[in-house]
């Protein structure tokens, strides 16, 4: 739940102006009679000649009395305005493919060639931003699969996270199955469910090829994922054909020659029919990300397509201020007609 307040001030009486608009006629009519005029008690001897200063400051704080009461008696108000938002965020898995295939080099960004884990970085820390009443967490797999976050609102620790993402963390390979039941896991844990379905949560697996190990095939995790109400939308990344992918060693570094990475040609491997019937069976999306610009879209629409539901209630409080200027004005009036009378 989240509130939002916002404060303003208000009159609620116009007798304010009136009773301004007289103080000066008063004192031009007092002015043009040569008998005084007796406004308030013992008004008249506020006016008794004698050296300026301490004769005329019972007159002033009288004035200053007068003009505190007519405000008071606008019944100066401080206004709150207070919206409360009662808020129900998702709980959303990232699964993303970590296999060396990642790291072809078919995208572009500036006229330079971009590995597929570079280029979708960046989208992805810019979707986790946009969602900021989201619990969200991130599965990574390649031979298998393995949580790098569990779900979390604190999503700049998740953001640093995935800037220490690289290939090379675990063995090779395309577990698709083990990583949707690792995530499917995850949010199982979580709670939030009714009549055994899944409320409020969603699963995005970015994969660039087909399922080539672990123990759980991705068609019965996706029966799962269907069975607990849980739309998985996926993201197939890469281009088809060709593709050229640096060659790492044992360490996971790259090999260079004469200061230059060496490449190795692969044929893409994606299913993209597996990764459509994994989305269709459970209702989320397909999306076909060839370049850079379609993984932006594809995050967008699945923003889109999964937002948060909220209920706003706005209230009104209002705080009186007249008793703030009434009390001192009496007050003057009264330490003014003292003083003259003394």
């Amino acid at each position: 739940m989240t509130a939002l307040a916002a404060t303003g001030f208000r009159l609620a009486s116009p007798l304010w102006l009136l009773v301004l608009a007289a103080i000066p006629a008063i004192v031009a009519l007092r002015r043009r009679r040569k008998i005084r005029v007796v406004v308030v008690p013992y008004a008249a001897a506020w006016s008794r000649p004698a050296a300026l200063g301490a004769a005329r400051w019972p007159l002033l704080a009288a004035l200053a009395g007068i003009a505190l009461v007519a405000v008071g008696l606008t019944r100066p108000q401080e206004l709150s305005a207070r919206r409360e938002t009662r808020t129900q965020g998702y709980d959303i898995v990232l699964c993303i493919d970590l296999s060396g295939s990642m790291l072809s080099e078919d995208y572009e960004k500036d006229g330079q060639p971009l590995n597929r884990l570079d280029a979708v970085r960046p989208v992805i820390q810019a979707f986790i931003e946009r969602r900021p009443d989201d619990r969200i967490g991130v599965v990574l797999f390649s031979g298998r699969a393995y949580t790098l976050a569990p779900l979390t609102m604190d999503h700049a620790w998740l953001a640093r996270q995935l800037t220490r993402v690289r290939i090379g963390l675990i063995e090779d390979g395309t577990a698709i199955g083990d990583g949707l039941g690792v995530a499917l896991t995850r949010l199982e844990q979580a709670g939030r469910v009714s009549e055994g379905r899944r409320e409020g949560a969603f699963i995005v697996l970015l994969t660039d090829g087909a399922n080539n190990m672990g123990t759980l095939a991705p068609m019965q995790a996706a029966e799962i994922a269907r069975a607990r109400g849980i739309p998985i939308y996926t993201i197939g990344a890469g281009k088809d054909g060709v593709v050229h992918v640096p060659i790492l060693d044992e360490s996971g570094n790259f090999i260079m020659e004469n200061g230059r990475k060496l490449y190795a040609t692969e044929q893409a491997d994606l299913d993209e029919q597996a990764l459509r019937d994994i989305s269709g069976e459970t209702g989320g999306h397909f999306f076909r990300a060839a370049d850079t610009g379609t993984i932006e879209s594809a995050f967008r629409d699945i923003d889109q397509s999964q937002k948060i539901e909220f209920q706003a209630k706005r209230t009104l409080a209002t705080t009186e201020l007249f008793p703030w200027l009434l009390l001192p004005g009496l007050g003057l009036i009264a330490v003014g007609a003292w003083k003259a009378r003394s």
